[in-house]
């Protein structure tokens, strides 16, 4: 193990998950706002307002708006100079149309990140974690419109000006591939089509959906320009889902198969924020999906001149892919693939793979020599609560150990590796069911699926390891 002396170890968590508050200190509704509860069986529902009787778990989430500096604390004893947390747009902007944004808003973050430096702890945000003002998917159909480039770009302009003494590491958009998938025209696009309701299964256009992930890599690329403009010395990084895969046999169709999911599930934004321009493979996938991206003249330029500084991505599972159809069908984040035989899975069927993180740092530092940071990793699992307050998640502690094990050895390797974020280090709302009960954290939120508890914090077993893990520098995993 190799970690460097400045390694940053820390959790992450994002605002619509976690933050609850959702009405209060004039925020307006976001898009993850209007999302019913569902679970591992049933789907979450996407309403146009919100309907009684229906549960909306983003409303409460873990209630850090009003427990933030008993979170911030238990973060600091575990030993963290780094938290991964993402700013409500709408809190900032209710509708994002705005001239003028939100003070009570701009004031909450201000605690949030004293809070954090008090402590010695690096705010690293995410300007825009699945959450965009529902207004805008209802005036706009949210990125499907250019519209929406100006306002984040404002939007980023009030942030950064406001907490540019207090922020140094920024990522412009979460797991922004997400817009390759149909899933993600929702909650990553804020696309709203006539006739969706299931949230995993939306009413699809492929032309918008590519063109609203244009628009989103267009003001990406125009925030790291302004963030670099206010001040030179902020780190702004991209966010991108690993979907981790590996051709099922070694038939040369399986193999090209999977490349071409590497390709267009984890380069195809990646090349664009990294490289300043899209990959080769782009006017392939186009053609196969009978979509047309529409430029503006500036828009090549914008892309060249915005490239990031650091590259940050999420790796929970891997899977494998196929031209055999018939195979067994696994799920994970955000899209499923074939059953590995060489591996075990979650309780929710994600399969658990650390050799395939050494593996994916490889592909990624070698592809893009860029500083990398694994921003959310984690195994999602119920956790029972004994009658001392103690949690006993052995089988957390034995999932993060494997793969801050191969952390290390991609260090060995040669990987510029610069800090670890585990998704959801204190329990919060999954995004895919609105579960509570699907749990990643290693503090415990008293709180059910439906709200109910008292939202008191218990540390987890996790917790304690974690403290060891760090004190040591990843050195002691034990």
């Amino acid at each position: 193990m190799s970690f460097k002396k400045d390694f940053l170890w820390g959790g992450a968590t994002a605002a619509n998950q976690y933050e609850g508050g959702w009405n209060e200190g004039g925020k307006g509704p976001s898009t993850a706002d209007m999302m019913t509860n569902g679970s591992h069986t049933s789907p979450r529902m996407v309403t146009r307002t919100i309907e009684a009787g229906l549960h909306y778990p983003n409303h409460t989430g873990s209630d850090f708006y009003h427990r933030y500096k008993e979170d911030i604390a238990l973060m600091a004893e575990m030993g963290f100079n780094v938290f991964r947390l993402s700013i409500a747009w709408a809190r900032i902007f209710p509708k994002g149309i705005e001239d003028e944004p939100n003070e009570a808003g701009l004031q909450f973050y201000d605690a949030v990140f004293d809070e954090c430096l008090k402590y010695g702890i690096e705010p690293l945000v995410t300007i825009s974690h699945y959450e965009s003002p529902f207004y805008l998917t209802e005036k706009y159909n949210g990125w499907a419109s250019r519209e929406l480039i100006d306002l984040y770009v404002k939007y980023c302009e009030v942030i950064f000006r406001r907490y540019k003494d207090k922020v140094k590491y920024w990522l412009t958009f979460n797991e922004i591939n997400c817009g390759t998938r149909p899933l993600g025209g929702y909650y990553s696009l804020g696309i709203l089509n006539e006739g969706t309701r299931d949230f995993t299964n939306p009413v699809d256009i492929p032309q918008l959906r590519y063109q609203a992930l244009h628009h989103q890599l267009v003001a990406s690329a125009k925030a790291v320009q302004l963030g670099h403009a206010i001040n030179p010395n902020f780190k702004i990084g991209c966010m991108i889902a690993i979907m981790a895969s590996y051709a099922n046999t070694c038939d040369p169709k399986d193999v090209i198969e999977n490349q071409h999911n590497w390709q267009d599930s984890n380069y195809y934004c990646g090349d664009v924020q990294v490289r300043g321009e899209y990959p080769h493979f782009a006017k392939r996938m186009w053609k196969a999906l009978d979509v047309e991206i529409k430029m503006e003249e500036e828009d090549k330029d914008i892309l060249k001149n915005g490239t990031v500084d650091f590259y940050t991505f999420s790796y929970y599972m891997s899977y494998c892919v196929s031209t055999d159809q018939t195979l067994e069908k696994i799920s994970g984040n955000l899209i499923g693939g074939f059953k590995n035989p060489y591996l075990e899975a979650s309780e929710w069927g994600w399969q658990i793979d650390p050799d395939g993180l050494r593996y994916t740092l490889n592909e990624l530092y070698g592809r893009y020599q860029l500083p990398l940071m694994v921003v959310e990793n984690g195994l999602g699992a119920y956790d029972e609560i004994n009658e001392d307050g103690s949690i006993n998640d052995s089988y957390r502690i034995d999932y993060l150990k494997k793969h801050i094990e191969t952390m290390g050895q991609a260090i060995e390797d040669g990987v510029d590796l610069i800090g670890y974020t585990p998704w959801g280090c204190i329990d919060l709302v999954s995004v895919s069911t609105g579960e509570m009960k699907k749990r990643y954290g290693f503090v415990y939120v008293d709180a059910g699926d439906n709200a109910e508890g008292t939202f008191d914090r218990y540390k987890k077993d996790s917790f304690y390891w974690y403290k060891k893990v760090i004190a040591a520098n990843g050195e002691d995993l034990e």
